[in-house]
């Protein structure tokens, strides 16, 4: 069964139900959304445009920073408020809404990592939601992410909890983080977090999925198997995606001693520190329930390797005003107008999304 016979599936921002429908069909068919961070109108084109040439779901998603690069860098940002972060976030969902649909494939709108200093951030989202709900019957996103990692696990638990309970009655879906990801990751760094933290247990994950799950069934697990922020050597990073298994088997029995049922992966899993990671290893985490993987690192990457590009190959023409290979009196403008190189950006990004949708499977 294709995506597109899930009832009700549509082109455009999909919430509540058919945002969750599309996440259990990922699971139960073995392939993940890619969730790009996106930080300009070009960024999130650059994801829809290679979404609608395999025709295939993909998820845009605005972290604190890049949201805050949303709205604009010399509006204030302040601590406690985050208030051009809210308004970046905001304003990138509307804009994903506006032109979504003429893409011709479903998108699910989403933040990324929230810890608990950006709280305000979250909250400023929410009453976005909750304003968008009243008018049109859904939230204006489809999801948010909090990331409480640092934090004791009893204290992320019950915070989730909170804002889960909060987030049910729109039917939006939140993302959690149990164990740490390692590296750097716009202004978060645990690149010395303790080895153990990098591995959640299943006993961790599970404690999430009993204190959330009677609230509503629609939250994702981001749980460490050795994942790590940004691009590494082979070799330098340990992950062990197997252990997302031992999590599902785990779980499985305790909901059945528990309460009878049977299911057989009763956990959704997210993929984190995904750039870099090697092809066995995404595929070990697609069979184990992984619905979603986030990408940052490799289309930056992509998208600034196609200014480079395009600099060494037009570098004669990019000088000065007028003056090129062709002629000192010749005008340069057709080359340095913005539209020309960051049409070089996208199009390079547009391969490696298309690469990321390979990657998992998220292709016809």
């Amino acid at each position: 069964m294709s995506f597109w016979d899930i009832p009700g599936m549509k082109a455009g921002v999909v919430t509540g139900d058919l945002a969750w429908a599309l996440l259990q069909h990922a699971k139960a068919n073995k392939y993940a959304i890619p969730a790009f961070n996106c930080t300009s109108s070009s960024v999130i084109n650059s994801v829809l445009e290679a979404g609608k040439e395999l025709n295939r779901p993909v998820m845009i998603q605005f972290s604190e920073g890049g949201a805050a690069f949303v709205a604009g860098k010399s509006l204030p940002n302040e601590k406690g408020k985050l208030q051009a972060s809210i308004l970046g976030a905001v304003a990138g969902a509307h804009f994903v809404r506006a032109v979504a649909p003429a893409y011709g494939i479903p998108v699910i709108v989403h933040s990324d990592h929230c810890a608990k200093k950006l709280l305000p951030w979250f909250d400023g989202m929410l009453e976005a939601d909750e304003a968008f709900f009243k008018q049109h019957g859904e939230p204006l996103f489809s999801s948010h992410m909090l990331d409480l990692s640092e934090e004791p696990d009893e204290e992320n638990i019950a915070i989730c909890a909170k804002y889960l309970t909060r987030m049910a009655p729109m039917k939006q879906i939140l993302e959690m983080e149990i164990g740490i990801t390692g590296g750097v990751e716009d202004g978060v760094d645990n690149s010395g977090a303790a080895k153990e933290k990098l591995y959640s247990t299943p006993a961790d994950v599970f404690a999430v999925y009993k204190a959330l799950n009677p609230i509503s069934p629609m939250f994702t697990i981001a749980a460490a198997f050795g994942n790590v922020h940004g691009v590494y050597k082979a070799g330098n990073v340990v992950l062990k995606p197997e252990l997302l298994e031992d999590m599902q088997v785990y779980a499985r029995e305790q909901v059945k001693s528990t309460t009878g049922q049977d299911i057989e992966r009763p956990l959704n899993f997210v993929f984190h520190g995904g750039s870099g990671s090697e092809k066995h290893h995404i595929t070990t985490a697609l069979n184990a329930g992984v619905v979603k993987m986030n990408v940052d690192t490799d289309t930056q990457w992509a998208y600034w390797e196609g200014l480079l590009k395009f600099y060494k190959a037009k570098e004669g023409y990019l000088q000065g005003q007028i003056g090129n290979p062709e002629g000192e009196d010749k005008p340069n403008k057709s080359f340095y107008d913005p539209r020309k190189w960051i049409r070089e950006c996208e199009s390079s990004m547009v391969k490696r999304v298309k690469e990321s949708c390979a990657d998992l499977a998220n292709t016809n």
